[in-house]
């Protein structure tokens, strides 16, 4: 069986690859360092190219190409035809986006819908399995009644109780630039399941993190505060008093949740994957927790002007995976993923 994964040097890219080879699979990882060209050198992934070749041996296969290459793509999905499709490749930060918006829209849009039409061509009963974002609802969750507690935000809603599900509204709300671009990527993995019958989904992810994340202050909330936590750098924390909250999913537990997907996959579905209420914090939370693994004080500064379109509480509701996927659920805990990232930044 071959598994092709783009951004495969990449946090949630690399961690797929991994898992895969462990269960028997031939990987083609797909990459072209482009986190470095978006974000300089504290994003280059170089590193994890190198532990995975390194690690898997001659069951990986690197491929040096960028996804925006249409006819490149074609020709590497008509050559491997794999057995199965991860496309985690993106640009990742909303904040970014504003800068680059056409290397933004290029990268999350144009290069799904390559991907996905090489697909079609060359491959169209392989599962094709999206890393979408929540960042699709735009600040749309920031219309939920809230309530303030002392270190975070929380939903007054009960029917919030859970987190948002899959049904929530993407209209009528402000996305940033990336979420825009990953909109259209997202309706489009859907459409290519709807209209053509292919197995897809898009899995719309909270805070996906782990240790073998290369966070920068732009994207990589848990690994840049760790980061910025071991080496006494001042981490920016942009208004709602740094109690907005985020649900965070270790890579491991995204991985398992494709396996799962590859198994029994579905047409044109959709998921909300995140860590769930047990796995949420705050940035005062997080801030805490960080500083009980790594004996340092958090240094930081409070801006007042919160980020455009940041949401001030995202819970994902993991009901629907759980229904759909029984068999799966959530195993690394969100104290043993910050302990785990800050082991692996000392």
């Amino acid at each position: 069986m071959k598994l092709l994964v783009t951004g495969s040097s990449g946090l949630i890219g690399s961690e797929v690859c991994l898992h895969f080879a462990q269960l028997g699979w031939r990987i083609h990882g797909v990459d072209n360092n482009q986190r470095a060209v978006f974000f300089g050198p504290q994003g280059d992934t170089r590193w994890n190219q190198s532990r995975l070749a390194e690690s898997l041996g001659s069951s990986f296969s690197h491929h040096e190409l960028d996804i925006r290459n249409r006819q490149g793509v074609l020709d590497l999905l008509q050559e491997i035809k794999p057995t199965a499709i991860v496309h985690t490749a993106a640009q990742p930060s909303h904040d970014r986006a504003a800068a680059i918006p056409f290397d933004d829209f290029d990268t999350n849009a144009v290069g799904t819908l390559n991907l996905l039409e090489a697909a079609r061509q060359a491959c169209p009963e392989a599962p094709f399995v999206h890393m979408s974002t929540n960042k699709v609802y735009g600040d749309r969750p920031n219309t939920i009644a809230l309530t303030e507690h002392e270190t975070r935000w929380d939903y007054a809603d009960p029917a919030f109780a859970d987190g948002i599900d899959e049904n929530f509204p993407i209209d009528q709300s402000k996305h940033s630039l990336f979420g825009a671009s990953k909109v259209a990527a997202d309706v489009m993995v859907q459409e290519y399941g709807r209209y053509f019958n292919m197995p897809t989904c898009c899995l719309r992810g909270g805070c996906l993190t782990g240790p073998n994340h290369s966070g920068v202050e732009l994207h990589g909330f848990l690994s840049y505060l760790v980061k910025c936590n071991l080496e006494g750098r001042e981490y920016k924390v942009f208004g709602y008093q740094g109690k907005q909250v985020r649900d965070n999913i270790h890579s491991h537990d995204v991985a398992r949740f494709i396996e799962e997907f590859l198994k029994a996959p579905r047409v044109a579905e959709v998921y909300n994957i995140g860590g769930g209420r047990a796995n949420s914090c705050s940035i005062r939370e997080a801030f805490k927790l960080a500083e009980k693994f790594s004996g340092k004080s958090q240094v930081f500064q409070y801006v007042d002007e919160n980020r455009i379109g940041d949401h001030i509480c995202y819970i994902s509701n993991l009901d629907k995976m759980r229904a759909h996927y029984p068999d799966w659920d959530i195993t690394v805990s969100l104290e043993e993923t910050i302990r785990q990232i800050v082991e692996a930044k000392r």
